[in-house]
């Protein structure tokens, strides 16, 4: 506990630096990747993130020491150059874009490592501590990179501000952009920028290796609670924040813990957490809805069968005989298991009653029942009387458009076509 108020309050002076560039570099890698996630070029944020590294030893190179300055514009350079050869290997060769992303990856980050051990063979390249930008070391954030960074964050959230729409527009339909006059080249432009920009800055804190998490992960996280892209991005954010800031915890309170793995390791949290739990993407609602829609197609499947027997029997019109599962097996194919289980459920509902061995309907369930097949046989007719599907065939789609017709759509139906009531013919 102690360890804990020790953080929030700052005791050690350094944690204020590195909680500030946590807050700063995952804002903006949030903000900016949010959009590279939704253009489908979230690859590519791994590719720069590898390619900044020769762009560092260059700007190293030639400052003669670990300048700021000199080492974002050098990274800048670097990040720009490899998103246009990717751009120029996919538009000017059969080379598809992943294979692009592999070959300039490589390249660059191989030219990086050879520059870098180049450097600290140098005496003056020995303690550069450009060896920290790999694997990342926040403990390392001074003063003049939190300027570096909150200048970035600044800068992104003035293009957001300005440029959102137009973000927005390129982002989801870029043909669209071309139709209404949007400067779709300067807008891409803008957004890798800032892309590049996001990624030089956070590679001090979680290097080149795992940067491309932090721009990937958070939108992706966050696109699974929701549709609406104000919210996506205060998610994100909140997610990458929350992340930062527990990773720089973990490493105050675990000495020689590094903090960008961690931060990663939090971000996956995040991340496969909202795989599983999401309210409406999330694999747990998935499978509940799935299951209550395999339940919802038993339940009317039953009442079909029960409404059958009664038409083949002409005594449709009152559904008032009591059925045996061996009489509803006779009309339709059930498991006899799902059966059972399907008409305890329709009991619970007040669709059924039970006496003995046999069921009979209750006056909602012959509501109910009706009212299925009156789904079916509608669109069975609206089937043949507007498109061309042959008579065997206007079944099998009945069947499965029965379970979702709404009643808005089933009105539109009746005026269509004209019929009220049940049909007779069933097909």
């Amino acid at each position: 506990m102690n360890t804990f108020i020790d953080f929030i309050t700052f005791k050690d002076p350094n944690v204020l630096y590195v909680v500030l560039g946590m807050l700063l570099i995952n804002s903006s890698s949030a903000l900016i990747g949010t959009f590279a996630f939704l253009r489908k070029r979230a690859l590519i944020g791994d590719a720069v993130a590898h390619a900044l590294l020769p762009g560092l030893c260059l700007g190293f190179m030639f400052s003669g020491e670990k300048n700021v300055t000199y080492l974002m514009i050098g990274a800048f350079a670097s990040g720009w150059l490899a998103t246009y050869a990717i751009d120029l290997i996919v538009n000017r060769s059969k080379v598809k874009q992943d294979a692009a992303i592999g070959i300039v990856l490589s390249s660059f980050f191989g030219l990086g490592i050879v520059l870098l051990t180049f450097i600290q063979k140098n005496a003056a390249g020995q303690h550069s501590g450009l060896n920290t930008f790999l694997f990342g070391q926040a403990a390392a954030i001074n003063k003049s990179e939190i300027i570096a960074f909150a200048i970035i964050l600044v800068l992104i959230v003035i293009a957001l501000v300005l440029f959102y729409k137009a973000f927005v527009i390129v982002a989801f339909n870029k043909d669209f952009a071309h139709s209404v006059g949007l400067p779709v080249r300067f807008i891409e432009f803008l957004i890798t920028s800032l892309t590049v920009l996001a990624i030089a800055a956070g590679i001090q804190a979680l290097g080149v290796i795992l940067m491309s998490a932090l721009i990937v992960t958070p939108g992706a996280a966050a696109r699974l609670w929701t549709h609406k892209l104000r919210l996506i991005l205060v998610l994100a954010v909140c997610f990458s924040i929350f992340s930062g800031i527990g990773g720089a915890y973990v490493s105050y309170a675990n000495s020689g813990m590094p903090t960008g793995p961690w931060v990663v390791v939090i971000l996956s949290v995040f991340m496969f957490g909202s795989i599983l739990i999401a309210p409406q993407k999330g694999m747990i609602s998935r499978w509940r809805r799935a299951r209550g829609n395999r339940k919802k197609i038993l339940h009317e499947n039953i009442l079909k069968a029960i409404y059958q027997w009664h038409e083949s029997q002409k005594l449709h019109e009152s559904l008032s005989v009591k059925l045996k599962t061996a009489d509803l097996i006779s009309v339709r194919k059930f498991d006899t298991s799902d059966l059972l289980n399907g008409l305890n459920q329709l009991m619970r509902k007040d669709f059924v009653l039970r006496d003995g061995e046999s069921y009979i309907l209750t006056e909602s369930g012959k509501k109910e029942s009706r009212r299925i097949v009156r789904l079916h046989r509608l669109w069975e007719q609206y089937l043949l009387k507007r498109t061309t599907i042959d008579t065997d065939h206007v079944h099998s789609g009945a069947e499965v458009i029965e379970h979702i017709i709404s009643p808005e759509l089933e009105k539109e139906l009746e005026k269509e076509l004209g019929i009220t009531g049940i049909p007779e013919e069933d097909y």
